[in-house]
């Protein structure tokens, strides 16, 4: 019998997650593929998929409803039906991986925080933005986003094997949003960066790019094979920490056939989430040959603490990843409960760099609203317009308003 949920509220936890035993559900209408048959299935068809549907993980116990919520002792069942909007807008998905570190016993568990649905989500703020990092100004075709000279985003699906509650593309990223990026799509934008010779380094994300079968990522690396003045393939993924059996020989071998040099950003929030798998899996990329990074979002409730942020940026250097950027949370819909102030942001920022190495230290970014790219917001690099705003400088050099209509800075 699972615990009373009396002693929790909303998220509950144990040692251990009894729920059922159940296949990975399907993306779309197709049938789930069992066990290892993904990559073997993928192998009879169009290396891009002739429909709509990513590989599937085979048997596990991913939970992926509200009902699988209830049943795993995560929420309660009188939470459910007033979850049920913000469950059919936004995506579930936890692993059993994550699902098995969450302290039941915790209601600020930082990594139940990250997962599991919460009211607070149908609150959207005024400066909250479908598009908050402006994807749409620089995308010149489906699934490519141009915003700097030398790069480009290729989102090559919408699906992830989780769903993180803040993610700054949860209107475009789930189940039922598109899903794989379609075969003519994807030579279309291959094209385009062919056609153009400042183009240094692809990136491939999406969703996560591991969640596609080696197959699938053979045929984009074949491509990039033939751009010469592609130099860099670089890969965001977070599935060496919530699904690190995606991380196998076969797709890796499959990155590694572009011939460039391969760098793979991880997104890890808490050190937490290092587990034996998912070392494991970081020590499979770091034999690949793969120069890892590490991206870190600031999150209240969940690392925006700077004791917690010392001890994962070390042990990710320990691992053998480098911290790249901490990123202060952008303004998606329904995510203001998980974003601090800059000013707090700082604070924070400012006693880690007193404490780490610099080699752990990532640096602290902000996504100007609008597609202005990244600026770093650290002590010198921002400036409060003395109006309740921060003054910040883009890419080139221009100053953007930034506003922050959060809790004051606490003394």
């Amino acid at each position: 019998m699972p615990p009373s949920p009396a002693k929790r509220g909303r998220v509950r936890e144990g040692a251990y997650i009894r729920a059922e035993q159940k296949l990975h559900r399907p993306l779309s209408n197709s049938p789930p593929l069992r066990g290892r048959e993904s990559d073997r299935a993928a192998e009879e068809t169009s290396p891009l998929d002739r429909g709509t549907t990513a590989q599937t993980r085979g048997p596990s116990q991913t939970l992926l409803s509200l009902d699988d919520l209830v049943d795993a002792g995560l929420i309660v069942e009188v939470d459910a039906p007033s979850l049920h909007d913000i469950a059919e807008r936004y995506s579930i998905a936890l692993t059993p991986e994550m699902a098995a570190l969450i302290d039941r016993d915790d209601p600020n568990d930082p990594i139940a925080r990250q997962f599991i649905p919460d009211l607070r989500e149908a609150m959207m703020a005024p400066q909250e933005r479908a598009d908050p990092i402006g994807d749409d100004a620089h995308s010149p075709l489906p699934g490519l986003v141009h915003r700097y000279p030398d790069r480009v985003l290729l989102k090559l699906l919408s699906v992830c094997p989780v769903y993180c509650r803040f993610c700054f593309r949860r209107e475009t990223v789930g189940r039922g949003k598109g899903d794989l990026l379609p075969e003519r799509d994807v030579t279309a934008a291959l094209d385009y960066i062919a056609r153009r010779p400042q183009i240094f380094e692809v990136i491939l994300t999406g969703g996560d790019p591991l969640m596609l079968s080696a197959r699938r990522l053979e045929a984009v690396s074949r491509r990039l094979a033939e751009i010469p003045h592609v130099r860099l393939l670089r890969v965001h993924t977070r599935a060496p920490t919530v699904a690190p059996d995606l991380v196998t020989p076969d797709r890796l071998a499959a990155l590694r056939g572009s011939g460039k040099a391969l760098y793979v950003a991880l997104h890890v929030n808490h050190a937490r989430e290092l587990t034996d798998a998912s070392r494991v899996a970081i020590a499979r990329l770091r034999a690949a040959g793969a120069v890892l990074l590490s991206q870190t979002v600031l999150l209240k409730g969940v690392n925006n603490d700077v004791d917690v942020l010392e001890q994962l940026m070390r042990d990710l250097a320990q691992l053998g990843v480098r911290p790249y950027y901490l990123h202060h949370p952008d303004l998606a819909p329904g995510t203001a409960h998980f974003r601090l102030s800059l000013a707090a942001g700082r604070q924070i920022y400012a006693e880690l760099s007193r404490r780490v190495t610099s080699v752990a230290l990532p640096a602290y970014v902000l996504d100007i609203p609008g597609g202005f790219g990244k600026a770093r917001v650290a002590e010198g690099a921002a400036e409060s317009d003395g109006q309740g705003g921060w003054t910040v400088v883009d890419r080139n050099g221009e100053k953007r308003s930034y506003r922050d209509d959060l809790e004051p800075l606490k003394d």
